[in-house]
């Protein structure tokens, strides 16, 4: 690749390469301050043109890099920061195996860790954007990682990509914060990367111990209800990516998260709403 931008964010190194130069311009803008990976790096993410000819003419990025998804449609070039940040994942889910890993954002906050996990729209990027905005730190939005020996979360802070209204939420909460471009019309709509700041990066390396795990619903009428663990364990089971790869180890690790752990559902109607239950919850531990 021509242009290259490696990076470590948490316990893992990305190697990123390009085609084309504005990708790379935008993700040394997104990371700055980050470290470079120790050594090689763990995962490699390339943004290749379709056809060679499409560099040049109504460029189009297809994702590749060390794992694949052959069905996916390439992005137009104006999209090619997120096809960046979607490589990255997809590198990570497909290939990560030294971790357990959730879909899940998670914040931490006196050595403890918040673990937010649910469907996409749920809200639990735009709550962990919040609650860092009230003081918690931010560990992770896309993942969240869980050592197979202590249990404990390890943070992986990369950017948070915030949609459509959350934008806004984003903007008011992190008014300072280097973003990337506002991304319009992509497949996930509206979108845009807000970079978490340099003192979530300066603890990145250290872990929290998980204290609660919440399922958070934006829109609905406010309820708190506690969820069986049963249920837990198979919610969890969904939010993974590696845990049938990972075989008894994933196994025994979710099963501890699941015994130790306590579970709650919230629903909330707002933003507003959603970090008072949150900090009661909290409270209440």
């Amino acid at each position: 690749m021509k242009h290259v931008h490696t990076v470590r964010v948490g316990p893992y190194g990305f190697r990123v390469g390009s085609d084309w130069r504005a990708p790379i311009a935008a993700l040394e803008r997104l990371y700055a301050g980050y470290p470079k990976p120790d050594g090689v790096a763990d995962f490699t993410v390339r943004l290749e043109a379709v056809r060679p000819w499409r560099r040049f003419v109504r460029p189009s990025v297809a994702i590749a890099g060390d794992w694949t998804l052959p069905e996916a449609a390439p992005l137009p070039l104006a999209h090619a920061l997120l096809a960046a940040e979607m490589g990255m994942n997809l590198q990570l889910a497909l290939g990560g195996r030294r971790h357990l890993l959730l879909h899940a954002s998670s914040v931490e906050r006196d050595g403890r860790a918040l673990l937010m996990t649910g469907e996409s729209g749920a809200g639990k990027s735009t709550l962990s954007v919040a609650l860092a905005a009230r003081g918690w730190r931010f560990m992770g939005d896309e993942f969240a990682l869980i050592d197979f020996d202590t249990g404990e979360v390890l943070a992986v802070p990369r950017p948070v990509s915030l949609k459509n209204d959350s934008i806004a939420v984003g903007r008011a909460a992190w008014p300072d914060a280097v973003t990337g471009p506002l991304l319009t019309a992509t497949p996930k709509g509206d979108v845009q990367h807000f970079a978490p700041g340099s003192a979530a990066i300066a603890v990145m390396n250290r872990p929290a111990k998980p204290a609660l795990l919440l399922f958070p619903r934006y829109g609905f009428a406010p309820e708190v209800r506690p969820v069986p663990l049963s249920e837990t364990f198979v919610r969890l089971t969904q939010a993974s990516t590696n845990y049938t790869a990972l075989g008894r180890v994933g196994f025994e690790t979710l099963i501890r998260l699941v015994r130790d752990v306590p579970a709650l559902a919230v629903d909330y109607p707002d933003g507003q709403a959603g970090v008072q239950a949150v900090e009661a919850l909290w409270a209440a531990l």
